[in-house]
């Protein structure tokens, strides 16, 4: 029988509370009854949007209608709905799975699936995990005596039934109720079997991911003879598609199984999969391969799974090469330092020069993982000729990728080392065309400052800081400012003084504005790492000298400027008396400033600093 929407209307002599039940809390809204009344009549509104939200309201509705007439008019009236729009259905579908209590509790959820059973046969695959979510979660609360006479016949409909879909859903639920059900165990067994063996590839794809999860709720008897069964005939299925799934199968068994089960029950599986003739199946492999020699344990790794791994750092495939590179520093951890240098390294020599500049640049993010791996005097031999090749790579995500992941480098071989080999290097980058490039660099400069220490970094790197506040691109600009303000953070501001300050400064007479905009940018930034009086000497005789520059751009940038300058100047007595003698007049004669936006900053600066 249809249900109406004007059939849920609200009681409100039956939902209205006495008066004393709020004594001790805010009154309830008086049109809260109109505002549910609402909300139903959405759910059948034209508009999705409205439709959307309303059904992101059901529990509010629920709780409106009270547990019965959600069971015998909300649920029933959902039912009907699952004709609707898929972004409905799957707010639907998360929104059924939190009524449990709405319904009255676990001994009632066994009315929320039918609607779920209905949404879990629908065309999307997003909407159907969802209502597979759901239905797992209600599995969780019901009784044994509710799964057996509501749970299972549903899973048993979806298992049979005449479309994919809803046997591609009937897969994710026998985890949640194998271990409950000791009884059925072996028609579940029968039946998950039948969906293994489905014509059609997506329910078998759902099946090997269901056999993940299924896999740790059965017994050590039924997986040696029942799941590694299935295991094996879905990796040697026709379709790569379902092969590639059962990568995680394998992982999840080995987990399972003693070193001798597994290499007499896996190890020949593992074999023909890394083998495949298929490069998405060996991909995947190769993504999971510390997973996977975890999994089968250091021993087994060792003896068995370097060969496999030198053919798929080699492989034709570039995609899987890449793949195969990630995974280099956590596959050397498992197996000798010789190995690592006689079999390994020799692939990661032929990776730098890979043609895929995909598979460089994953090689160039994990590189750097070997070194303290094979320790300092390996990396200086095989590992920094390798780096020093990959700065000059012509793909930026390769020198990226060096550069952010030079300090796992310092730490094994030591930052003069590094600098000796590499600064060179460094330096040539600064100047790439390449602004990300450059920006890289930047970034780095602090951390290499503070290893190099003040006077290396005086005679090598900062006359190269300071170039970087005249280039071309702004974000360039902007990141030598910050690298300014944490050099001296690093060194102090007596040194920024001395070192630093100076030679901003110089920026200050330049013709080109952008310069000496720069120039109000570099120093405001700089004062949160100076002292007030620093402040006082070096920074505020120059702000109050641009004060008067002939571009308003420049103007209203010292406004600004000022205004941050007033916090840090308080902080000191000796500072706090130049806001009344220096900067209040300097704002006051900005606020008469001729340009709208100078004006602007200038009062507003006034206003919120209570000088």
């Amino acid at each position: 029988m249809s249900v109406n929407t004007s059939d849920m209307e609200i009681d409100a002599a039956a939902t209205s509370t006495p008066p004393v039940e709020f004594m001790d809390e805010d009154p309830p809204q008086a049109d809260d009854n109109s505002n549910i009344a609402a909300l139903i009549d959405d759910l059948k509104h034209e508009d999705i949007q409205y439709r959307l939200l309303a059904m992101k309201k059901l529990p509010v509705i629920a709780e409106a209608l009270g547990s019965e007439r959600t069971r015998t008019e909300l649920i029933p009236f959902l039912q009907e709905s699952i004709d609707d729009e898929d972004e409905i259905l799957l707010v639907l579908a998360e929104e059924l799975g939190q009524l449990v209590e709405a319904v009255g509790g676990p001994e009632q959820a066994y009315h929320l699936l039918p609607p779920l059973e209905n949404i879990a046969a629908v065309e999307d695959a997003s909407v159907r995990d969802k209502a597979v979510a759901s239905l797992v979660n209600i599995a969780k609360v019901l009784s044994q005596d509710d799964l057996e006479k509501y749970f299972v016949p549903m899973v048993k409909r979806l298992t049979t039934g005449d479309w994919f879909t809803s046997r591609t859903s009937a897969t994710g639920l026998y985890p949640a109720i194998y271990k409950k059900m000791p009884s059925l165990q072996s028609e579940f067994k029968a039946l998950f079997t039948q969906l293994t063996e489905d014509d059609s590839p997506m329910v078998k794809r759902a099946a090997v991911k269901a056999l993940v999860n299924l896999v740790t709720e059965v017994s050590q008897e039924e997986i040696l003879t029942n799941i590694i069964t299935l295991f094996k005939k879905l990796s040697d299925d026709d379709q790569d598609s379902v092969r590639l799934l059962t990568v995680e199968v394998l992982v999840a068994l080995a987990e399972c199984l003693s070193e001798e089960q597994i290499k007499a029950q896996l190890l020949p599986s593992f074999k023909a999969l890394s083998e495949d003739k298929a490069w998405r199946v060996r991909y995947m492999v190769a993504f999971k391969y510390v997973e996977l020699a975890d999994a089968f344990g250091q021993d087994i790794a060792r003896e068995h799974f370097t060969g496999a791994f030198v053919n798929m750092l080699r492989d034709p495939e570039g995609e899987v090469r890449t793949a195969a590179a990630s995974q280099i520093p956590g596959y050397a951890k498992l197996v000798d330092k010789a190995v690592i240098l006689q079999e390994l390294l020799p692939c990661v020599k032929f990776l730098v020069t890979d043609e895929n500049q995909h598979a460089r640049a994953a090689l160039a993010k994990n590189i750097s993982g070997l070194a303290p791996i094979i320790g300092q005097d390996a990396t200086m031999e095989y590992l920094l000729p390798l780096f020093l090749h990959q700065l000059t790579d012509e793909f930026p995500d390769v020198r990226l990728n060096v550069i952010s992941n030079l300090e796992t480098i310092n730490n094994v071989i030591g930052i003069e080392r590094v600098s000796q080999a590499l600064l060179p290097a460094i330096v040539e980058l600064s100047e790439d065309k390449q602004w990300r490039i450059r920006l890289a660099i930047i970034e780095y400069i602090p951390l290499l400052a503070k290893q190099f220490g003040h006077k290396f970094f005086e005679e090598k790197l900062l006359e190269l800081c300071m170039s970087w506040l005249r280039d071309l691109v702004f974000s360039i600009r902007e990141a030598a400012t910050l690298n300014l303000m944490k050099l001296t953070e690093v060194f102090g501001a007596e040194w920024a003084k001395t070192a630093i300050l100076p030679e901003v400064m110089k920026m200050t007479s330049d013709e080109n504005y952008l310069h000496r905009m720069t120039t109000i940018f570099a120093i405001t930034t700089m004062a949160k790492a100076l002292t007030p009086v620093i402040i006082k000497e070096s920074v505020l005789p120059t702000i109050i000298e641009m004060s008067q520059d002939s571009i308003p751009n420049i103007r209203f940038n010292i406004a600004k400027s000022l205004e941050s300058l007033i916090p840090l100047l308080k902080k000191d007595p000796s500072t706090e008396e130049l806001l009344a003698s220096s900067v209040k007049p300097t704002l006051e004669t900005l606020c008469l400033d001729q340009d709208v936006d100078v004006k602007f900053f200038a009062t507003r600066a006034l206003e919120n600093s209570d000088i």
